[in-house]
């Protein structure tokens, strides 16, 4: 299907203008038929969110893939979009090579096993990152390997932050034992974070007194992340930038989570550095 869009004039369908299309208002849209009976999901506006037809897999929508990128993922795990769906970002909100790498990233997923390590330090945007990676995906499960935030309203405040920017239809898996849903994982996950799983495993092993009681515990987190069946998205801090810690148990964290980010890196089929919400590719 022959779809024009361009910032200076009308979207045409087939070289008919969208706005002539036959067409059928749906929540957040509508649906329209091409000339050559294609059949295309519209976005209505800036953010909208269109509600598929049930049964119908569209030749084409036309989305706001800078408001709502997981309206796609929402649209796969309906059976409305498939491989052979022509994607378009309607209100051009994104910069022409981010559409591009978002395109990209989106295709459908790649044959598991597949592991991706996102490094950034903190406020990077690198959590973001990973989520966006999957927004377009039917099925995800999101692995929380932190507290909940009991008795810490910052904590707590960030983790609510989390969970509202999550797709509401992801699963969350809220536990430090990475290790064994790795192992057990056939699908999409999202591992958030590395360094919050190691702030666990430390105080589990009393690794702040002895450094040598945590090598077990990263043995098998490493394994796991090597024969793990699953498409994985690793969320990480990269801790080798700033200033070295005023204090042991400091030093003694960045040493060890900077020898986990180098043995999970060399296990990964992609690696990335997020920096003020850019994303550097690392060979």
């Amino acid at each position: 299907m022959d779809i024009h869009l361009s910032p200076a004039g009308p979207v045409t369908v087939e070289g008919v203008p969208l706005e002539r299309l036959p067409r059928r208002d749906v929540p957040g849209g509508f649906r329209a038929t091409a000339p050559g009976g294609g059949r295309l999901l519209v976005a209505g506006g800036p953010g909208a969110r269109p509600e598929p037809v049930a049964g119908t897999v569209y030749d084409a929508v036309l989305l706001d893939l800078a408001a709502a990128p997981d309206h796609l993922g929402l649209l796969r795990r309906r059976g409305a979009v498939s491989a052979a769906t022509d994607v378009r970002d309607l209100h051009g909100a994104l910069r022409p090579a981010e559409l591009e790498r978002r395109l990209r990233l989106w295709r459908p997923a790649p044959d598991a096993p597949h592991r991706t390590l996102l490094l950034g330090g903190s406020r990077s945007g690198k959590s973001a990152e990973a989520e966006l990676r999957l927004a377009a995906e039917p099925h995800v499960t999101y692995l929380a390997t932190g507290p909940d935030g009991a008795g810490d309203a910052e904590w707590a405040a960030r983790v609510a932050a989390h969970r509202a920017r999550r797709p509401a239809w992801w699963d969350t898996v809220e536990t430090a034992d990475a290790a064994a849903v790795l192992a057990s994982h056939r699908g999409t996950l999202l591992l958030d974070g590395v360094g919050t799983w190691l702030a666990a495993a430390m105080d589990r092993t009393r690794a702040w007194d002895d450094p040598d009681a945590l090598a077990p515990c990263v043995d098998e987190l490493v394994d796991a992340w090597r024969a793990t069946a699953a498409r994985v998205v690793a969320v990480t801090d990269e801790v080798g930038l700033s200033l070295v810690p005023g204090t042991r148990a400091g030093r003694l964290f960045r040493d060890a989570l900077g020898t986990v980010n180098q043995r999970l890196a060399a296990h990964a089929e992609d690696a990335a550095l997020v920096v003020a919400g850019r994303v550097l590719e690392l060979a």
